[in-house]
């Protein structure tokens, strides 16, 4: 616990190079909350922001380095495999559908936008992925992606996160 404290105080300095002091264990909390939920949100947000980029062409063609898609249409045949279960005219639906979803809750999460809204919308998401990964794909799938570790970091904003530095606090 106390190089935990060492260590947040090494970085929050303040201009003169002088340590910030934190005067209680309730202060040392709610500065603690207040980076975890940032992170969250950051970690989440570009997340869901990166994969909708690269699913509409923005890194590059098919193949090319660091490219999963690189076109929407090959991500609906991915989507078709993941949701093998589903019949093939609802792929587009669903693709299209987390396509959005992915998009707003980036963009929110970014913003700290209708936050708690934004979280739970995003668990939910998650789980689904990670639902219908396991049913195609075996339980061990979702967890090598670390869809279900996601979904609790939102489950974790949804239910105690901060508003601290979030529009949702300017509002």
């Amino acid at each position: 616990m106390m190089t935990t404290i060492e260590a947040l105080r090494g970085v929050l300095r303040t201009s003169r190079g002088q340590h910030l002091k934190l005067q209680s264990a309730e202060q040392r909390a709610s500065l603690a909350l207040d980076l975890l939920s940032l992170g969250s949100r950051a970690a989440l947000g570009v997340s869901f922001l990166l994969s909708v980029s690269d699913r509409l062409g923005f890194y590059g063609n098919p193949g090319g380095p660091g490219v999963s898609w690189g076109t929407f249409e090959r991500f609906l045949d991915y989507a078709a495999k993941v949701n093998a279960f589903a019949p093939a005219w609802m792929i587009p639906f669903l693709g299209t559908a987390a396509t959005v979803l992915e998009l707003l809750f980036g963009v929110t999460l970014v913003l700290g936008l209708a936050l708690r809204w934004a979280a739970f919308g995003s668990a939910g998401l998650l789980f689904l992925f990670g639902s219908a990964m396991a049913i195609s794909f075996g339980i061990k799938s979702p967890f090598d992606y670390s869809v279900f570790a996601a979904m609790c970091c939102a489950l974790f904003l949804g239910l105690a996160g901060s508003k601290r530095w979030t529009v949702d606090s300017l509002l």
